[in-house]
């Protein structure tokens, strides 16, 4: 089953209804404002298979760990994605039957419709139902990114004949996560009312305390204009407006809800039913027309800076726009306590709210793309966690104020319980370092350092000065019983990638102590004697990088992936039975730790954050070595080898795997978009067309353009800040143009010769 989405550069459209099709275009269709968000869910309901989920940001659920055998070191809880209120949902019966398209005789002149451009969601169809009525509607909605505790909908309805017509407009927190591990309900109701138009319920966590209103508005007119009176009925977690009216034929009739969305993260408690009721109330003041052209108006805004216009292949246009919608609607950056989950609003599966994914592939996008405060607050939101991080390592045995930081977390504690991840997919550590350095050199923020950065820093390199040892036998040292980003391994040695993120995170910790040191003394002076630094130990440091043990294959001259890899039989993945993909879904556990088939970038993950320390010809040997044995079965996967594919001039293997990752969910792929989509994956799309095809590379400290346009397309435009500037790239098969649209002046390079750029110049190639 895949979906069907036909092709347009701005929306997602899907013309034909298929009642199996309705869970997956919950997933594609979702909404999100970066404080809310909900998947597609049909407004009147839907009683074939679905996922009813609505999503509050950093609100969740502490669900007890279920596992077999318990070890020392697993959390005592993973974090659930909590699914929260039902504030979109009209009950809606003709002559009393309840519209519902999984019971409707036929439906006819489907239209569903995300306009990414504006941020809006429309529907449109005629359904005919077992009475015989054919009721036609259009219904639209949004979730606010001007107001964003608001939403707002409209549904207008029409019969063909005369009908008896209820609509009741509801808020609901009787709402279930269809991810428990022990069969729970999450929410304790506090209280719920309505009068008149209006209605509001009220529920708080079972555990952690949070606590969550959504109050509405609502409004029943005739074609006319003309009001229809409404009557208030609730019950426990249950509110709703009842519209009762004898239809006239083919005349419409609309209905507009105003929700108001607040949680104990932005209220007192005892204040959040006050709020959302002022939210709604203050929403239908402005009404429709004008909340929905605020709208627009904001989501142009963004798409001004963050668009990537791609001409002469609607299929691939589609594909990005599709994913920095996304990305823009997940997180906004309002908020350090906030970050971006691996399904964003769009699914529970996973849980918590950040992975080693957001440093490693979201952070480009959002320094690039968005305001600079957006991508200093995902390092601010990880330097908030560090005493969590200390812990987290404290309770493995690490000392001294050593930090892991966890591979999955809401606040900052551990909450996935696989022990080969929670134990051994240290790497994460790596990745927030990474950010770090990622960011200062992007925008040359180095004041972050005595902010909390360096903290950070020294923090990360305390832990990999623990966790190696030396080895007699390699007269190295070591690192052992690790995963690499390749989890179809684990509880391997010497993982490469791991290792050489060890080391440099050991360099670059004291490269930025040494700078502190001398830039801002007395900061570097707070730090050191808050944290107990010592000279000798940058020293220490210095000699477990440089003798630090890597895997080598004389024969391929690569890297071994980790010790014993060449023990596994060599079966290129072109060779495997296409009926055995994907693997992960086809083969025991045991069958492929033993294979020799890679999820996802694990060498060439640290190739790829490290271009400008890897010659060509080095690359090209592990591409050649790597990529052929790897599944691409991790939705980080297909990005970074694309990015590669292009340095390399493999052009049609860097696009076929660009659609991959750009049409990963839109296509389905990896037949689990039914569960919510791949949403930090999205910044690695971003990272294939920027990084890959635009050519966009960091040499040092330096920017460089070396541009590879697949032939499918005709041109290749996109905006990056960079440095305080704000540029414009446009490329085509013959051209280059970097329009310098606001800022400092700035030097990029283009064949290796340096290019400088004031306000409002234009270089040309």
């Amino acid at each position: 089953m895949k979906p069907h989405i036909d092709p347009h550069p701005w929306k997602l459209t899907e013309s034909v209804w298929n009642p199996e099709h309705q869970i997956l275009s919950e997933s594609l269709f979702a909404l999100g404002n970066g404080r809310m968000g909900q998947r597609a869910n049909n407004e009147e309901g839907f009683s074939g298979k679905t996922l009813q989920g609505s999503y509050i940001a950093g609100v969740y659920y502490p669900d007890k760990t279920k596992v077999g055998w318990w070890k020392n070191g697993y959390p005592e809880y993973f974090a659930k994605v909590l699914n929260a209120v039902n504030f979109t949902g009209f009950h809606i019966e003709i002559d009393g039957e309840s519209l519902d398209l999984a019971k409707a005789k036929s439906v006819q002149a489907f239209h569903r419709e995300l306009d990414m451009q504006h941020g809006l969601l429309r529907r449109t169809f005629s359904a005919t139902l077992q009475n015989g009525h054919v009721v036609h509607v259009v219904a639209e909605r949004f979730l606010s990114i001007v107001m964003d505790e608001v939403a707002a909908m409209q549904l207008t309805l029409s019969t063909n004949l005369p009908a008896q017509i209820v609509v009741r407009p509801f808020v609901d927190f009787n709402v279930v996560n269809a991810d428990t591990n022990w069969d729970e309900t999450f929410w304790a109701p506090q209280g719920q009312g309505s009068q008149d138009l209006t209605g509001f319920v009220y529920a708080k966590t079972k555990k952690l305390d949070f606590h969550v209103a959504a109050a509405m508005h609502t409004q029943c007119m005739d074609q006319q204009q003309t009001p229809i009176a409404g009557e208030a009925h609730n019950k426990e977690a249950y509110a709703e407006t009842r519209f009762a009216f004898t239809s006239v034929a083919e005349q419409s009739y609309t209905v507009h809800k105003y929700v108001g969305v607040v949680s104990s993260l932005n209220a007192d408690p005892a204040e959040v039913v006050q709020r959302a009721q002022r939210q709604a109330e203050s929403a239908k003041e402005k009404g429709y027309s004008d909340l929905r052209q605020a709208q627009c108006d904001a989501w142009v805004a963004k798409w001004a800076l963050a668009d990537i216009q791609i001409d002469g292949d609607v299929s691939a246009q589609q594909g990005i726009r599709f994913n920095i919608f996304h990305l823009l609607q997940t997180f906004t950056g309002v908020d350090a306590r906030l970050n971006i989950g691996p399904k964003g609003f769009t699914g529970e599966k996973y849980g918590g709210s950040t992975y080693w994914d957001t440093e490693a592939y979201c952070l480009p996008f959002y320094m690039a793309s968005t305001a600079p405060r957006v991508a200093k607050n995902l390092l601010i939101y990880r330097y908030k966690q560090l005493g969590k991080a200390i812990e987290n390592a404290e309770k493995l045995g690490f000392t001294d104020g050593a930090a892991l930081y966890p591979m999955v977390t809401m606040n900052g504690e551990e909450c996935h319980n696989e022990w080969e991840i929670t134990f051994e997919e240290i790497h994460r550590n790596g990745a927030i370092a990474y950010g770090i350095y990622n960011y200062i050199r992007h925008t040359q923020d180095r004041g972050y350092l005595a902010e909390g950065g360096l903290e950070v820093l020294l923090a990360i390199a305390r832990f990999w000065a623990q966790r190696v040892n030396w080895s007699d036998a390699h007269e190295k040292f070591v690192i052992l019983g690790v995963t690499g980003p390749n989890e179809y391994e684990n509880n391997v040695n010497n993982n490469y990638y791991t290792n050489f993120m060890a080391a440099w995170c050991l360099e670059y910790a004291a490269e930025s102590a040494q700078w502190l040191a001398q830039e801002q003394p007395n900061a570097f002076a707070k730090i050191a004697a808050k944290i107990l630094l010592e000279e000798d130990e940058l020293e220490t440091w210095e000699a477990i990088r440089e003798n630090l043990y890597y895997p080598y294959s004389d024969e391929h001259q690569v890297y071994l992936q980790q010790d014993g890899f060449l023990d596994k039989e060599l079966i290129p993945v072109k060779e495997l039975d296409p009926a055995q993909r994907p693997i992960n879904q086809k083969w025991s556990w045991d069958r492929i730790l033993r294979s020799c088939y890679i999820k996802q970038a694990d060498t060439l993950q640290g190739m790829f954050f490290f271009e400008d320390r890897t010659p060509l010809d080095v690359l090209k040997r592990h591409f050649d070595f790597y990529e052929p044995l790897t599944v691409h079965e991790s939705s980080l996967s297909p990005c970074v080898h694309a990015v590669l594919a292009s340095r390399l001039g493999y052009t049609q293997k860097a696009y076929d795997l660009y659609l991959r990752t750009a049409r990963l969910d839109l296509d389905d792929y990896n037949n689990e978009v039914h569960q919510g989509l791949h949403v930090t994956a999205m910044g690695g799309t971003w990272m294939s067309v920027v990084y890959g095809f635009g050519g966009m590379k960091i040499v040092g400290e330096d920017l460089h353009f070396e541009p590879c346009l697949p032939q499918q397309w005709s041109l290749l435009s996109f905006h990056m800040r960079w440095r305080g500037a704000l540029l414009q790239v446009r490329i085509s098969p013959s051209a280059l143009t970097i329009e310098h649209k606001d800022g400092p002046e700035i030097t990029f390079y283009i064949e290796g010769k340096p290019h400088a750029l004031t306000c409002c110049q234009t270089f040309k190639r």
